[in-house]
């Protein structure tokens, strides 16, 4: 049997609708709640889950993964491998859900934990952002006040200037003792960008992620890099690495976007090798989509895995966090147990 192969197993899949607690807005979105489409492969007693919520600015929605799972229902009954999988489905939530879910399931057919089926020696805590959601400015103080525990937090930006400046200096003021990095959300243009900076830098926050629009990545040349620039949305999967042309220094994975763990940890090789600084975040599911990118965690420079802390109610068991660090016990996802699960 080779990388998770999954001969003999049942397929289930279906999608769920996971509310948030409080609306949360980005650079031109709100949010109420995140869909979720589930992946369980059965086989005797044992159960591989995996939950992806899509890549919403590429209309990878619940209903276009649902369908293409169960286009793939025969093929993934047969016999399917993680390395197989790779070929069969472009990256994106559907191939990331099943990913997770062949993981798991191989793990608890070898009777190893999923880390170490990755190679990890053993797991640790992992010091992660919180993020606030983009507000007005004094809002977003109390909220960084309200994260007691943060020792890292993350703001979310929309474009508007002289607002995003004022919004960084409230949550600085507040919090003077925490790591800041923000995210703009392809929110800027050269113009706006070249007047943020000097404000980020003043504020002493350490990371601007996705200044630009995708395929804009030009519009960072010239641009000062006194702050170090994250790729998001710029770099999609490990197909898209070679493209960043010198532009970002940290490249963020999500294992959303790149379709799974499998494809994660290759991009986290390469960026080593192209001399990339790693970061992992998610797409704001549970304690199912989250587990599996804490394993990729393992191998990164900045952890933003707050995801299940917007969810009204979150799976049980779930991960935990704890004096501003996320942890996942094997219970939550790719544990030892043989059981399916409930």
């Amino acid at each position: 049997m080779s990388q998770g192969a999954s001969t003999g197993v049942r397929l289930g899949v279906h999608n769920e609708r996971l509310p948030f607690s409080a609306p949360f807005r980005i650079s031109g979105y709100v949010f109420d709640a995140m869909p979720a489409t589930v992946v369980t492969l059965q086989a005797d007693e044992l159960e591989g889950r995996g939950e992806a919520a899509g890549v919403y600015y590429l209309d990878d929605t619940p209903e276009r993964m649902l369908a293409t799972l169960e286009s793939m229902r025969d093929v993934i009954e047969a016999g399917l491998s993680r390395s197989e999988l790779r070929k069969l489905l472009p990256p994106g939530g559907a191939r990331n859900a099943l990913d997770c879910a062949l993981w798991e399931l191989e793990a608890k057919r070898l009777r190893v934990p999923v880390w170490k089926l990755a190679g990890l020696h053993e797991t640790h805590p992992l010091l992660t952002t919180f993020t606030l959601g983009a507000d007005n400015p004094d809002v977003m103080a109390k909220g960084a006040i309200a994260y007691a525990q943060a020792r890292a937090i993350k703001l979310k930006l929309t474009g508007e200037v002289d607002l995003d400046i004022e919004r960084v200096r409230a949550v600085r003021a507040a919090r003077s003792d925490v790591w800041i990095g923000v995210d703009a959300n392809q929110g800027y243009v050269p113009d706006t960008l070249t007047r943020l900076i000097p404000a980020l830098a003043d504020a002493r926050v350490s990371l601007l992620e996705q200044p630009c629009k995708r395929g804009s990545e030009a519009d960072l040349d010239g641009i000062d890099r006194t702050i170090p620039l994250a790729a998001d949305e710029s770099v999609l999967s490990l197909a898209e690495m070679e493209s960043m042309g010198g532009r970002f220094d940290v490249v963020n994975i999500k294992l959303d976007k790149c379709g799974g763990l499998t494809e994660g940890l290759l991009m986290v090789e390469r960026a080593r090798e192209l001399g990339l600084r790693v970061m992992v975040g998610n797409m704001a599911g549970s304690s199912w989509a989250t587990a599996p990118a804490f394993v990729l965690g393992q191998h990164c420079d900045i952890v933003d895995l707050d995801g299940p802390t917007f969810l009204r109610e979150d799976r049980s068991p779930a991960v935990v966090y704890s004096n501003g660090h996320i942890d996942c016990p094997e219970a939550v996802w790719g544990g030892t147990s043989h059981g399916a699960a409930t």
